[in-house]
Order: structure tokens, then sequence, then C-alpha cells
């Protein structure tokens, strides 16, 4: 992932945070908060692929694959904005856990 990226996402988590203090919402409390956006934002992908895929009767075919595309990416951006809210390192810490979890299933890469 690219360094925009992540400054984007960190200026989304700092918005995010400015705007928990204003409420007088403050770590830990913000973080679990935001943890739980996660679980909102998979079962807006989760509906999205019970109506593209027409698998509830009563509605038929409610959204297409795009709308699960974009709730997909609605899931990755609020875990990523959360991680950036819970740790200043998110960037690296990121990366180090990509290279831990993705070498359990890709073979080696040589030099």
């Amino acid at each position: 992932m690219n360094s925009a990226s992540w400054d984007t996402v960190r200026a989304l988590a700092a918005h995010f945070d400015a705007s928990a203090a204003e409420r007088g919402v403050r770590p830990p409390q913000s973080h679990v908060i935001q943890v739980l956006k996660i679980g909102e934002e998979f079962g807006e992908a989760a509906q999205a692929v019970i109506g593209a895929t027409g698998s509830n009767p009563r509605k038929g075919r409610s959204h297409s694959w795009d709308d699960v595309h974009d709730e997909v990416c609605d899931v990755i951006i609020t875990g990523m904005v959360a991680l950036a809210r819970m740790r200043p390192d998110a960037a690296d810490y990121f990366a180090r856990q990509l290279a831990v979890k993705s070498a359990r299933f890709l073979p080696e890469q040589g030099p």
C-alpha cells in the first residue's frame, strides 16, 4: 500500500479522533466503537451479497456486485482507520502483519 493511502487513512483517523473527543469519547472507548464499526460495515457487505445473489426470496436481487465491492472497500477502510486510531505505527505494523500472515499461504520468495 502506498504512503499516500496511509496519509489519507491517518487524516481520517485524526478527524474521527477529534470528533470523538468533542463528544467526550476517548480511548479505549473510541477504539471499541471503531472496531464495532467494522462489524457494522461487514453487515452491510453481507447484506449486499445476499442482495446480489437474490438469496432473500422476499427482496430478490436488490444489490449489484458493484455494491458488494463498495461495501468490501468500506470494511477495509474502516479496518485501516481503526488500526490507525489505535497505533501510531499503523502502516508499518500492517506491513509486518501482512508479511507474517501471507507467509502461511504463499511460497517463500527468493531474492
